[in-house]
């Protein structure tokens, strides 16, 4: 019997970010210290036992901020990218399936959104709706994100559209609904959920430029972005700050990044 082979790229993906995905689960519930809580006696204390990623300026823990930062950064990433392949993938399968004036319409609205630059057309929408909340941040992001994915999806239903499975189930009487969502969803997963994987790092490296920029989430919530923001303002003195945060956002994406490669070539027979 032949030896499956073993998807390096998948596994160390999903061991990654499941271990970042644990340890922000926790800090959801649990951090060492109050994250909000100041403590001038200990103020820019290097990493040590008591502090593992060190103190701030105003002696609060660093390694709890954290925690309650990815929390943040990570819960945005996801539902903006809910909200945008729910988007895309209903948008793509309409135009794909159907063409004519509905992929026409849909298509070029999707061609002028996709012209503008994303932070800038995300820095936009933030401007118009408000910035600093949370929903807001995840809208904005959501919408900007939508057109990748729709042009993804677009592309697998229209490859899908005349196979045999397709045409039965047209012949028997099958809506349109139950043929797209029921029919041909599962056979367009294998280009979804890379597109998936791609969308979660945009979407956090999204979030935490905007947060460190100031436009995104604001105090009292706190995101590695803003984190990133305030390290900046004392690298010198306390570089820990940046370098501990930055690292939290790097294993975060490098982890959703290799799980999204193993996918491609699981999906190739690499």
């Amino acid at each position: 019997m032949k030896k499956r082979k073993i998807n390096g790229y998948l596994m160390a993906g999903l061991i990654i970010t499941g271990i970042m995905l644990l340890i922000t689960l926790i800090g959801v519930f649990v951090t060492p210290y109050n994250p909000t809580a100041m403590n001038a006696a200990q103020k820019m204390k290097p990493p040590s036992f008591a502090h593992l990623f060190g103190t701030d300026k105003f002696g609060r823990d660093i390694f709890s901020r954290v925690l309650k930062g990815a929390s943040t950064t990570i819960s945005i990433a996801l539902s903006t990218i809910a909200i945008g392949a729910a988007l895309g993938t209903v948008i793509g399968a309409v135009t794909g399936y159907f063409g004519g004036l509905a992929d026409d319409t849909l298509m070029r609205i999707n061609d002028t959104i996709t012209a503008f630059p994303s932070i800038l057309l995300a820095l936009v929408i933030i401007s118009l709706l408000g910035p600093g909340r949370r929903i807001n941040v995840i809208l904005a992001l959501g919408i900007v994100f939508t057109p990748s994915f729709a042009r993804v999806m677009r592309t697998q239903y229209a490859s899908l559209r005349e196979v045999n499975y397709v045409t039965s189930a047209r012949l028997m009487g099958a809506g349109a609904a139950r043929i797209l969502f029921v029919h041909m969803l599962p056979n367009t997963l294998h280009v979804l959920l890379p597109a998936l994987t791609i969308g979660f790092n945009n979407a956090v490296l999204a979030e935490a430029s905007m947060s460190f920029l100031g436009i995104g989430v604001r105090p009292p919530e706190s995101s590695l972005g803003y984190m990133l923001s305030e390290a900046q303002g004392v690298f010198a003195a306390a570089p820990w700050y940046a370098v501990t945060t930055g690292l939290f956002i790097a294993l975060t994406v490098f982890g959703a990044g290799l799980i999204g490669e193993g996918l491609q070539k699981a999906d190739k027979g690499i």
